[in-house]
């Protein structure tokens, strides 16, 4: 299997309101949806967000998980400008479950949820290399911290 990923999908309670959400607080555009899918290119894979249920039901799972799902969703930025930049323009329209903070290893990372508790993290990472487009390209040794 090659080290990759194609589609990330998030199973939604309310597509509607999710679909809401990424579209007009965090600007995104679709680029294919229909009455049980959304889907917005990302940088070289796709998020696709659709019912919770029917997804659960499709693969043979439980619908109802609850609380931290162990994943956050990363956004990475260039300077700590832009993070600051960022969490000015989405602090009254989300959830703030962290405000900017230096972690000790440094760089400058605040963390809020979308509508229905799926974590997402803007960074500026010094360790992640971006590409012109800001596309993570890379990781640099951490091995020392």
């Amino acid at each position: 299997m090659e080290q990759r990923i194609s589609v990330l999908t998030i199973g939604a309670t309310d597509l509607n309101a999710m679909k809401n959400f990424y579209g007009e607080v965090l600007g995104w555009t679709t680029v294919a949806e229909n009455k049980d899918i959304v889907f917005y290119k990302l940088n070289g894979f796709l998020l696709s967000i659709c019912d919770r249920k029917m997804l659960a039901d499709f693969i043979g799972v439980d619908h109802n998980g609850q609380g931290f799902r162990s994943v956050t969703i990363g956004y990475n930025v260039e300077s700590k400008e832009e993070v600051l930049e960022l969490y000015n323009q989405l602090k009254d329209k989300v959830k703030i479950l962290k405000k900017p903070t230096e972690p000790p290893f440094g760089g400058l990372f605040f963390y809020f949820t979308d509508i229905e508790g799926n974590i997402i993290e803007i960074a500026q990472n010094s360790f992640i290399t971006l590409d012109k487009d800001k596309n993570a390209i890379g990781h640099e040794p951490i091995d020392h911290l």
